[in-house]
């Protein structure tokens, strides 16, 4: 099965066919440096990761760029805020951003930009615009005539007589049409600024993803990403200022992912309901907020709520626990050697679900799948003693959990790292797990069998498992 993917663009499905044979380009929007980034942030970078991660799977050599807008009006008015800089509250954000992009194990891209590095060329493509007849100067200010550019509109679907100023479309009477964008912006009091061609002045935001993009990939790419939210204006606006400046087609593959709703709401900052990365880190494990992300599609919309990332993090103390139970009482079989055509068969549903555009929710199925039947397996050896069946699929399905979780970046922590981050975010004080035990203890006393069950189900719900010796009732993490 070859590579597919869903392009926004075409709003189709198809074969993925790269510029060059087996190099992939992909650009990836990245975040302005304000403020703590929050889950939905994780959602795109995840997705992407994954992205970028399987590419490299599949042998393509992948260039893959995702920029930090450090230059912004929100970057600039949280800096007067707190009485420092622009550049300060940027550099602050950054650090931020990659320490958690770090813990969720989100892989470095090829390129990591910022706007204020690249601002030499943001003014060469400007200038390039203006020449062509596509852009026009206004005291100082640039503006990009949207009307002139035919194709506005085809990513969006909007139509361009319809099209009102808003989102970020600023409304000023200096323009030509309320449509126009801003490509640079005249310097103001207390801003940070560059010499340009028009005067002091800093860039508008569409302005950067189209100068790094060229400056980095190339002025064809053949994947750019991002949020859903950014089709419009965002990309819309990449599009006709690249294929102006250059005449060529600028993305060949437009992915977008869904937004992450928190408890059926979308997050926002005027509800109180943003969660930000580092918050959901302190509560749960990294490995679990990465699966919970991948179990739905990546186009898919998906709800943050106390119930998704529980069930998240039970699906993964069931996976650690199945390999806790391999490794512990089955070494000698599931290190043993592997035939790799078996192996190929047997892995082959999982690439056939991730060549259909990127499926890591039915990956994640699959994996699972694949835990039942280990433990079938090792439920069957325990009973009736080894077969060949044993013996020949364990360690496959070992092999597998192994290569699918270098994909995911999930699934491929040591027994040890698990067990020990899973300690770290117990929710439960220990002595309201001994008052649990007493009150077990109690009930079997009692013979009653069925509350001593359901206190001992309660604790393993929050990863306490009871193990009962002749010294009395012992508990541990799972």
């Amino acid at each position: 099965m070859t590579l597919k993917v869903y392009n926004s663009l075409t709003n189709q499905k198809g074969e993925f066919k790269p510029l060059k044979h087996s190099e992939v380009t992909m650009y990836v929007c990245g975040p302005t440096v304000y403020d703590l980034s929050h889950i939905g942030h994780a959602r795109s970078a995840v997705s992407f990761d994954v992205i970028y991660r399987y590419l490299k799977y599949k042998g393509f050599n992948v260039k893959y760029t995702r920029n930090y807008t450090d230059i912004d009006d929100k970057i600039i008015n949280r800096a007067l805020k707190e009485g420092v800089s622009s550049k300060e509250i940027a550099e602050k954000y950054i650090k931020a951003f990659d320490d958690d992009m770090a813990a969720l194990g989100v892989e470095l891209p090829t390129y990591r930009p910022k706007a204020t590095e690249t601002i030499i060329e943001m003014i060469d493509v400007i200038q390039t615009l203006i020449d062509k007849g596509f852009a026009y100067v206004i005291d100082g200010d640039v503006y990009y005539s949207v009307r002139k550019f035919n194709g506005y509109g085809e990513l969006s679907g909007k139509n361009i007589e319809e099209l009102e100023a808003g989102a970020r479309v600023e409304v000023d009477e200096r323009k030509n049409d309320p449509l126009d964008f801003a490509l640079w912006k005249a310097s103001k009091p207390n801003e940070p600024s560059w010499e340009s061609p028009w005067g002091k002045g800093r860039p508008g935001w569409h302005i950067e993803c189209t100068a790094m993009s060229q400056k980095f990939l190339g002025e064809t790419i053949d994947i750019h990403g991002g949020g859903k939210d950014l089709i419009f204006p965002h990309h819309e606006n990449e599009i006709a200022q690249s294929e102006a400046a250059t005449g060529k087609p600028f993305v060949r593959y437009w992915l977008h992912n869904g937004f992450v709703n928190i408890e059926k709401e979308k997050m926002s900052k005027s509800i109180g309901n943003i969660l930000t990365i580092r918050d959901a880190l302190k509560n749960h494990p990294a490995e679990a907020i990465r699966l919970f992300l991948l179990s739905s599609h990546y186009r898919s919309p998906i709800d943050y709520s106390p119930e998704s990332i529980k069930s998240a993090e039970a699906e993964l103390g069931r996976f650690y626990t199945t390999m806790e139970r391999m490794e512990r009482d089955w070494s000698d079989v599931v290190n043993a050697q592997i035939n790799e055509d078996r192996k190929g068969l047997r892995i082959q549903p999982f690439i056939n679900a991730m060549d259909d555009d990127f499926n890591t929710a039915a990956v994640i199925g699959l994996i699972f799948k694949e835990v039942n039947e280990a433990n079938r397996l090792m439920d069957d050896a325990s009973r009736v003693g080894i077969t060949d069946e044993f013996r020949k699929v364990l360690p496959v399905i070992r092999a597998i959990f192994k290569e699918i979780g270098s994909i995911l970046a999930v699934f491929n922590k040591t027994l040890k790292e698990y067990f020990q981050e899973k300690q770290r975010h117990i929710h439960i004080d220990s002595k309201d797990i001994e008052k649990l035990i007493v009150q077990r203890t109690e009930a079997r006393k009692n013979k009653d069998f069925k509350k001593g069950d359901e206190i001992r189900k309660e604790l393993e719900k929050k990863g306490i498992i009871l193990e009962d010796t002749p010294k009395g009732t012992m508990w541990r993490a799972r």
